[in-house]
């Protein structure tokens, strides 16, 4: 079975097939869940549609802290089945699912109390990488150990001495997220769902109560058409109670929004062989360690302004600097900072008013026959979710549908590449790429490498990096568009790539050229080609005025000034 292709020829392909007849399934949403649910239903033989308003992932799942992680903090709490399930999930990401794209990263703690700390932070670490077995498979991570501040010292020079009295280093994973989504769709593609990004529901198809579908506003062509399906399926995080309310439910499911936003500094900034968490008072604080760059975050504060575009103010970024520069020897200043992004958490609404507080955990429900609605949980535990979203589907199906098995599903990429890994410098030697190029590309495709391959070898300029972005080939920003559903400029740079926050010129210095690149397999005229960079200059523009504001408000009115690059039809004043 090939591997599915996301290009524009594909997505034309997929709104028409959703348009020419009933679905089993159709859902509404395009980040981690929504992909997930695809996958999931798509793997057991449903036929299945899903359309995104945006970019594949634009949402919270393209702004998270990158980690796949139990959630330590949610041990306090004793939220131990919370942390056994990701844990678990951890474990299947790690090795079967997508070890090309899920790989481990070392975290010290720093203590800061004699006597006390130690065996208490001990001790949860011990029940952690307990709760890590699952499946019959190992953690996939070492365990943890006791470091002597002398010894923690060696491994992250940059400390403080005077900040603390010793640590405990302890491993856990991270992702590219938005690369995750985007391959999670890719897979469930090479399945059989139709999926099309940019195609927005504007209503939904009513016969009496029950809910048969949905309308779908083609927004890079204005059309519209009826995607009809047995079940609906919203998995639209931070939007979940707008389209409750759209579709006349009960309340059955409330969402508070929680913005955290993450700082990128250059790697040489931070002496340090390993990632740093730091508890704060209302949470904890990583630096994560993240290619020749470090990511250092969250912060944890409701949101009720405009949620496509979260804004960091410069309270938001001070606050994350005066934490993270309480344990370094040479303080940070907004001078080392490359990039800046916010992004939005979907908690379910509990009795505390405080973000920190709300629940992770996950909740399916049926407000209205036809329409299943899934939100809440983590990045971590996405295929959880999704399986729970399709246990609902196949109930309102009333058929039978096999069980789950995506647990088994190795996601496209996976299959093969271990074998490819080893044979790296071979794969450099035949295609005149240095073996750390071939490393990073098998990092982000696993064993589809040779299909970004094979577009340098039509084309041998593709082999050259972007200048002024030198991490990434030129032939990236084309696969990105033939093969990983990217549309417009943004997408490539702040989600197929992360230019935008990795350098200092956010992208801007780069957008010419890639958006040239683009221009080809897209199908852009020099006009289109020149709008495209408008944009991106600026949203780039609006985001850096946006930093310098004191309030959410502020920030929030900056960002809001830049424009769409498409327009975005609002159904009664509610974005879907």
């Amino acid at each position: 079975m090939g591997t599915a292709r996301l290009g524009p020829a594909e997505r034309l392909m997929a709104l028409s097939q959703m348009g020419s007849r009933e679905l089993d399934v159709v859902v509404v949403g395009g980040g981690v869940v929504g992909a997930g649910v695809a996958l999931d239903a798509a793997t057991r033989g449903l036929s299945v549609g899903l359309v995104e308003a945006r970019d594949f992932a634009s949402g919270t799942s393209s702004r998270s802290s990158k980690l796949i992680h139990g959630g330590l903090r949610y041990l306090e709490q004793l939220n131990f089945d919370l942390v056994r399930e990701a844990l678990q999930e951890r474990s299947l990401l790690l090795q079967r699912i997508a070890p090309h794209l899920v790989r481990p990263v070392p975290f010290l703690f720093p203590l800061t109390h004699t006597g006390w700390e130690r065996p208490y932070v001990g001790a949860g670490l011990v029940l952690y990488d307990s709760l890590g077995f699952s499946f019959g498979f190992t953690r996939g991570v070492p365990g943890h150990r006791h470091l002597s501040r002398k010894r923690a010292l060696r491994l992250a020079p940059s400390l403080r001495r005077t900040a603390f009295t010793g640590a405990v280093q302890y491993w856990d994973a991270q992702v590219d997220d938005a690369r995750y989504v985007m391959t999670l769709l890719r897979t469930a593609a090479t399945y059989g769902a139709q999926v099309a990004s940019r195609a927005q529901v504007v209503g939904f198809l009513r016969e009496g109560e029950r809910v048969t579908g949905v309308r779908v506003c083609d927004l890079e062509t204005g059309t519209e058409l009826d995607v009809r399906a047995r079940q609906v399926v919203n998995a639209t995080g931070v939007w979940t109670d707008d389209i409750q309310e759209l579709v006349g439910g009960r309340g059955q499911i409330h969402v508070k929004a929680s913005k955290g936003i993450h700082l990128l500094v250059p790697r040489d900034r931070i002496h340090s062989l390993t990632g740093i968490i730091l508890r704060t008072e209302k949470s904890v604080l990583f630096v994560i360690p993240w290619g020749r760059h470090w990511i250092i975050g969250t912060t944890d504060t409701a949101w009720t302004l405009d949620k496509a575009h979260p804004a960091a103010s410069r309270t938001d970024i001070d606050y994350v600097l005066d934490h993270v520069n309480a344990v370094l020897s040479v303080p940070l200043t907004r001078d080392d900072v490359e990039g800046v992004y916010a992004g939005l958490r979907p908690l379910l609404r509990g009795e505390s008013e405080q973000t920190s507080q709300l629940s992770r955990e996950h909740v399916v429900a049926h407000p209205v026959p036809g329409l299943v609605m899934v939100a809440g949980g983590k990045f971590t535990t996405y295929r959880v979710m999704a399986a729970d979203a399709v246990n609902a589907v196949a109930h309102g199906l009333d058929v039978r549908v096999p069980a789950s098995c995506t647990d088994r599903i190795p996601l496209v990429g996976a299959e093969g590449y271990q074998a490819r890994w080893n044979s790296r410098n071979r794969l450099a030697e035949s295609s005149g790429l240095h073996v750390a190029r071939i490393e990073h590309l098998l990092q982000r495709y696993g064993s589809m490498i040779d299909e970004v391959l094979l577009l340098i070898e039509a084309d041998p300029s593709l082999a050259r990096p972007l200048t002024g972005a030198d991490d990434y080939l030129r032939a990236e920003i084309v696969y990105a568009a033939t093969h990983e559903g990217a549309r417009h400029l943004n997408d490539v740079l702040t989600r197929r790539t992360h230019i935008s926050i990795e350098t200092f010129h956010r992208g801007l210095a780069v957008a010419e050229e890639a958006a040239e690149l683009l221009a080809g397999p897209l199908g852009w005229d020099a006009e289109q080609v020149k709008r495209e960079v408008e944009y991106y200059t600026k949203r780039v523009e609006a985001e850096r005025v946006s930093q310098e504001q004191d309030t959410d408000q502020e920030a929030d009115a900056i960002q809001m000034g830049a424009p769409e690059i498409v327009p975005v039809a609002v159904p009664e004043g509610r974005p879907i």
